[in-house]
């Protein structure tokens, strides 16, 4: 038995289980064993601090996990069991020499995090998604399904908003493009943004709400709330919420894109489409909402079309031809922005796209800016010029359709 597995197991013993015990005392009785503890071991004020913070992490927190979470600089967290931890730091991932005390005390800290939500996480019900009460994104899948340990994965956000300012001086696009997508989504183009896991979409997302008029109704809708809508005060939240294990009391991101279209929202913007549920986004983009936003998982721009007409497909209560789907998206859909990693660690813009109509059958895009590396220096490609140009013009006035040229 470790030092801190020992401390825990001497404060347990002294705790007053019979009535609530406040987290102050708790750290009293801590600080009284490590006292004890000093007269027999030689611990440097460090190591006494250390271990203070984790036996009560233990204890009264999500105990090695607690540490993690307490550091800024990481963005990711990957427990792959008990003995297993890696975590993400400035795009890279590293493994941490923290590790749980036994599979029994990683499943206490899973039940701890899916009970902050009211969720239940068991052999009936192995895989979960939740959160962190600091918006942090959480999935776990118990083993045996997770083959040798269960395992969490944690995404994680900034305190602070990352705005469009800040991407442009982590030189994730130029100055250029983010003044054309800021008179795009201004002007109320629909946008769709584009992007493998980790690549930035939502970070993306939220930087591009902070273009959106002043007085503009905005409704928000997400499985698991992660965005961080900037400068817009007519704002409406809405998040899904999941069965419960009877079977009821489910409310999928579908039922809440009909119900937002019933709230006169100026604005929709889908958190993420991963399935059904884009049906419903094209058809608010098609029915008068312009200005919708949305994010998805996709390799590029022309590969994202593909999947949004698979996602429509899963519409079980729907029959539409391949056809009939192309359609909802080119009239639905102004703008596909790809985002993606270069370098491993490195996230970039690297294509903005027009849809501009059908041709043989097929939604056509016509590419605006494109990114490259050229002799290790970033640059972003303007490729092609605006067609669809009646919004802008409509919001800003005059015929000039280069109006990414600065």
């Amino acid at each position: 038995m470790n030092l801190r597995e020992r401390l825990r197991f001497q404060i347990l013993n002294r705790i007053d289980l019979t009535r609530d015990v406040e987290d102050d005392e708790i750290r009293d009785l801590i600080r009284q064993e490590i006292v004890a503890l000093s007269k027999e071991k030689n611990l440097t004020l460090e190591s006494r601090l250390q271990l203070e913070r984790e036996v009560f992490n233990s204890l009264r927190k999500l105990d090695v996990l607690q540490d993690l979470l307490d550091q800024d600089d990481i963005s990711e967290i990957m427990i792959n069991g008990p003995n297993d931890i890696f975590v993400e730091k400035n795009g890279q991932i590293q493994r941490s020499n923290l590790h749980f005390s036994s599979e029994e005390k990683l499943f206490d800290v899973i039940q701890q995090i899916v009970a902050m939500n009211n969720r239940m996480v068991n052999e009936s019900t192995p895989i979960v998604d939740t959160k962190l009460p600091d918006g942090s994104r959480v999935n776990v899948i118990l083993s045996p399904i997770s083959l040798n340990h269960s395992t969490v994965t944690i995404r994680r956000f900034p305190k602070e908003h990352i705005t469009m300012q800040r991407l442009l001086e982590l030189s994730s696009l130029s100055p250029e493009v983010a003044e054309f997508l800021k008179k795009l989504v201004r002007s109320g183009y629909n946008m769709f943004i584009a992007g493998g896991t980790s690549s930035g979409k939502t970070t993306f997302l939220n930087a591009l709400t902070e273009y959106i008029p002043k007085g503009e109704r905005v409704i928000t809708i997400e499985d698991s709330a992660e965005l961080q809508v900037i400068g817009v005060d007519n704002l409406v939240r809405l998040e899904s919420r999941n069965a419960t294990l009877e079977g009821r009391l489910e409310v999928k991101i579908r039922d809440l894109v009909k119900a937002a279209l019933r709230m006169r929202p100026d604005r929709i913007i889908i958190g993420e489409c991963r399935g059904a549920e884009a049906l419903e986004m094209l058809q608010a983009a098609n029915t008068g909402h312009d200005g919708t936003l949305s994010t998805g998982h996709g390799n590029s721009c022309r590969d994202m079309i593909s999947r949004l007409e698979t996602m429509v497909l899963m519409a079980s209560d729907v029959e539409l031809p391949l056809s009939a789907i192309d359609k909802q998206i080119a009239s639905g859909i102004d703008i596909f922005v790809h985002l993606g990693r270069v370098n491993k660690n490195q996230r970039k813009l690297l294509e903005v796209a027009e849809v501009v109509g059908i041709e043989d059958g097929e939604v056509k895009l016509q590419t605006l800016y494109r990114y490259e590396n050229r002799e290790g220096k970033d640059v972003w490609n303007r490729e092609g010029t605006l067609k669809n140009c009646e919004k802008l013009q409509a919001a800003f006035g005059g015929s000039d359709t280069d109006i990414g040229r600065t």
